[in-house]
């Protein structure tokens, strides 16, 4: 549908359909700042509304209402503080180095969701819905541990040659699945899923086996050699280490290569349109495969943090649920490595916070998880967050006040 304005242009209807990952793309950043602050206050109203005291406080609420709004404003306040607290700085605690605890948490807990995040929007830069990070997180993980405690190397040299080995696993896991899209168009999706259960159960049988658990018990490796182990970036008494300066390096790194390198052009320009990309002489395929080992790489490489670093040794859950959250973290950072990196950030200190949530203040740290899953919802859905701040959509006005040229024959009718 369109109309004629008074200036003689035709004025369009805003574009219909389109892509979810292209209405994710045109997100504003205050459009996820937005996102993020609605969810946490969800959060909050529902640590309010499940609070003992509170629910107490209504049952007299029409005879003494101030009660309700105090309990309230003590349940909400109790919810961020105790954030603040487990993610930041505690100001409670008793000496400054156990106050500056929680920042090294959040830095710690941002580590592996900051490169697999990089892992999972290069992807999305380049077309692909690669939701397999959490299994070339596991067999990088598997790579590294196996390196890190079975193979004799000289310090130093071990460690490089663990993290190659974990980038080396995923990198492959990843091109299975490049490998299959390129040649016979196998989707994705379905790809990467079931090579996630594939890795998870291979590190289940792994883990019954001697060569990984020594004279240990089923469940659990054998600890990395100190030699291989990612060694402490401020003072042992904290879990953070070296390799917060890795997830540095990598955004770095993916920065350059979307921006600067002939290759990222090709990236953006398959996943722009693959049959104009291949119409104007890039080989779709080959930029497939090539995105499919990158991405696997770094999601092997995201596992080095927990496995070298804050663990040393492999479980069943060292991979917990970080492959998934890349998803989420690549998504509100908007698929670009700056984003990406302060999503991580925020999402780590999520998770550190929610710890001391649950223990200072009683509150479930579901509760973190329920926020998180709102700002996918939210993230995923521009207009709803638009109608909720009465936002103007910035892509519907543009197009609307695009002057489209008209012919000669139509303006002679306007005539």
């Amino acid at each position: 549908m369109s109309d004629t304005t008074a200036t003689g242009h035709t004025r369009q209807d805003p574009p219909r359909g389109g892509t979810v990952l292209r209405d994710i793309m045109a997100s504003s950043g205050m459009l996820i700042a937005l996102a993020v602050l609605l969810a946490l206050i969800i959060g909050a109203l529902l640590v309010t509304l499940f609070d003992p005291v509170f629910r107490y406080t209504m049952t007299y609420f029409f005879s003494r209402p101030s009660d309700a709004f105090t309990a309230a404003g003590m349940a909400a306040s109790g919810y961020f503080t105790s954030l603040f607290r487990g993610a930041i700085f505690d100001y409670d605690a008793a000496t400054f180095a156990r106050a500056m605890r929680p920042l090294t948490e959040t830095l710690t807990n941002a580590i592996p969701l900051i490169i697999a995040g990089l892992a999972v929007g290069l992807g999305f830069r380049g077309g692909l819905f690669n939701i397999g990070a959490q299994g070339q997180f596991i067999v990088g993980a598997i790579a590294a541990g196996w390196v890190g405690f079975a193979v004799p190397l000289p310090p130093g040299l071990h460690l490089i040659a663990a993290i190659v080995a974990a980038i080396a696993a995923g990198a492959i896991w990843g091109g299975i699945v490049g490998v299959l899209k390129a040649k016979v168009n196998a989707n994705e999706v379905i790809v990467t899923i079931m090579l996630n259960s594939i890795a998870l159960y291979l590190l289940l049988f792994l883990l019954k086996t001697p060569a990984f658990i020594g004279d240990g018990f089923a469940g659990k490796s054998l600890d990395v050699t100190p030699g291989a182990a990612l060694p402490p970036m401020i003072s042992p008494i904290y879990r953070l280490h070296w390799g917060f300066v890795i997830a540095i390096l990598a955004t770095i790194a993916v920065w350059w290569v979307l921006e600067r390198s002939t290759f990222g052009f090709e990236l953006k320009a398959v996943g722009a349109n693959p049959a104009a990309a291949n119409a104007s002489g890039m080989s779709v395929p080959s930029v497939i495969v090539i995105t499919m080992l990158i991405s696997g790489g770094l999601a092997g490489l995201a596992a080095t943090g927990p496995t070298l670093g804050s663990e040393q040794f492999l479980t069943s859950g060292i991979a917990a649920n970080y492959g998934f959250d890349a998803i989420t973290v690549a998504l509100l950072g908007r698929s670009r490595p700056l984003g990406t990196f302060f999503a991580g950030l925020l999402f780590g200190a999520l998770n550190a916070g929610g710890s001391l949530m649950q223990a200072a203040s009683a509150i479930p740290i579901d509760i973190v998880q329920v926020a998180q899953a709102v700002i996918v919802l939210l993230i995923a859905a521009p207009p709803l967050v638009r109608a909720i701040f009465r936002l103007p959509n910035p892509i519907d006005k543009r197009v609307l006040d695009r002057p489209v040229a008209v012919s000669p024959a139509a303006e002679g009718a306007q005539s």
